[in-house]
């Protein structure tokens, strides 16, 4: 659920906003622009819309201030009377999206969807910085270990060169941040970097996402739209599980890297747009390639520059320095002073395999922190999917240790610590979590409000 900041003083898309969206986020609708600008000053939010059906020079002022004011937040223009060059433009002076009216509500969804995921990843990378005014910089990338020092030198290597690169690895290893890192470290670092997710956008939008269409290219294509590729233009368009691409949209993205061309859905008109493709995946390839469902040229056009991220149990140094840098980012979150962990659960982090990696690293010590009352991260509050590591650990606390995590739990905390796993193994998604636990998502909200429950990537005032 995201936070939404709807500028559109007349009100004349509420319904429809309300209808198609209010149930997956919080739609905030000030009746004034003064007291838009009042709540952007004094509330967080994960986007902020803007209607432009009527072309005033003081729409412009007004994406202008907010832009301002929210640096880092995603900006969607949307109504019913936007031309070609409004959105043009609009996409030039760096706003998110522009969602031309009417439209379906999947298309809606999508966009909010997108556009709040754009905004977490921003934040997953503040985690690997040291601080909010961190600048991408590989002297302080926490790289402890020998082989990802190496990994480091080699992007290194990488960001100095305009060729396509192919990062493999798990999911959770870091492919995002370090296509970042090695964007913000390029010539290209003052153009646009876009991401994009292969597997989270449905075939049918994911062309039109990518290449953008022309008006009438298909039911409800209303006005043109402009598709990444084009607005990643001179800068670096990053393609996350690039294994999950269909064949067909294989083909075209394969014209895209050999003559830097294409044209829109519907549209005839030859694009030229200069980006530099950066893929990941964390499939294998060589054996789509086997089983035909991935382009064997296509394969060879993005394994010019190949790097593989290790998991994080390859890289056992870095997991103390990482986790102590998790827990400072989240309690200054929390407000809470916990200043580091006990001994038993670092040597239980060591001797934890880490299927979930960094994202799974990040989840636990949140959960922990939420729940330890101390100074220090305790066993007891450190839940982890693989028993076995966990028993090896508290094989090694001492007895009084043991008496006190055999305990028996009271019920409220039993319940709490069901929601609190359900939200991890649900990506935080509420509404996903009730269907795991067979509630409603208002049942689930107010269960999430008695126990205090949080999370950084929701918005601040709930």
């Amino acid at each position: 659920m995201g936070r939404i900041l709807v500028i559109d003083p007349l009100q004349r898309h509420e319904s429809f906003l309300r209808q198609h969206a209010g149930k997956d986020h919080e739609l905030d609708y000030p009746e004034s622009v003064d007291a838009c600008f009042k709540a952007l000053k004094n509330r967080g939010y994960d986007i902020v819309l803007i209607c432009f059906d009527e072309q005033h020079a003081e729409d412009q002022k007004i994406l202008q201030e907010v832009q301002s004011q929210l640096v880092h937040t995603p900006v969607i223009i949307f109504g019913t009377h936007l031309e070609a060059e409004t959105i043009v433009n609009a996409v030039k002076k760096g706003v998110f999206d522009c969602i031309v009216l009417p439209t379906s509500g999947e298309k809606i969804r999508l966009v909010f969807s997108r556009a709040i995921e754009h905004r977490q990843l921003r934040d997953e990378i503040d985690y690997l910085r040291h601080d909010q005014g961190f600048v991408y910089d590989f002297n302080k990338i926490i790289a402890e270990s020998a082989v990802m020092r190496e990994v480091m030198a080699t992007l290194k290597k990488f960001a100095a060169t305009d060729a396509t690169i192919l990062m493999t690895g798990e999911t959770g290893t870091g492919k995002s941040f370090l296509s970042g890192l090695v964007h913000f470290n390029s010539g290209r670092r003052t153009k646009s970097f876009i991401t994009i997710n292969c597997a989270n956008i449905p075939e049918t939008l994911l062309e039109s996402e990518l290449f953008g269409h022309e008006r009438g290219a298909f039911t409800g294509a209303d006005k043109v739209r402009v598709g990444r590729l084009e607005q990643g233009n001179g800068g670096t368009v990053f393609l996350d599980e690039i294994g999950e691409m269909v064949p067909s949209l294989q083909a075209k993205l394969l014209r895209v890297l050999e003559e830097k061309s294409f044209e829109r859905l519907g549209g005839n008109r030859t694009i030229v747009s200069d980006v530099r493709i950066i893929a990941a995946t964390n499939r294998e390839l060589e054996d789509l390639i086997h089983h035909g469902s991935f382009r064997q040229d296509l394969y060879y056009r993005l394994n010019v520059l190949r790097i593989h991220l290790p998991p994080l149990r390859e890289r056992k140094d870095c997991i103390v320095p990482l986790a102590q840098y998790m827990l400072d980012k989240i309690v200054r979150d929390l407000k809470k002073k916990i200043v580091g962990f006990a001994p038993d659960v670092l040597d239980a982090f060591l001797a934890y395999p880490w299927p979930g990696n960094l994202r799974q690293l990040k989840n636990v010590i949140e959960r922990a922190a939420i729940l330890e009352d101390t100074d220090h991260i305790r066993m007891q509050n450190i839940v982890l999917s693989e028993k076995n590591a966990l028993g090896v650990t508290r094989m090694q606390h001492s007895s009084a240790d043991v008496k006190q995590q055999e305990s028996v739990p009271t019920l409220k905390d039993l319940e709490r610590e069901v929601i609190l796993d359900a939200l991890e193994q649900n990506g935080w998604v509420q509404k996903k979590a009730a269907e795991r636990l067979g509630v409603s998502p208002r049942a689930l909200n107010y269960k999430i409000k008695k126990f205090g429950i949080t999370h950084r990537s929701w918005p601040r005032h709930r």
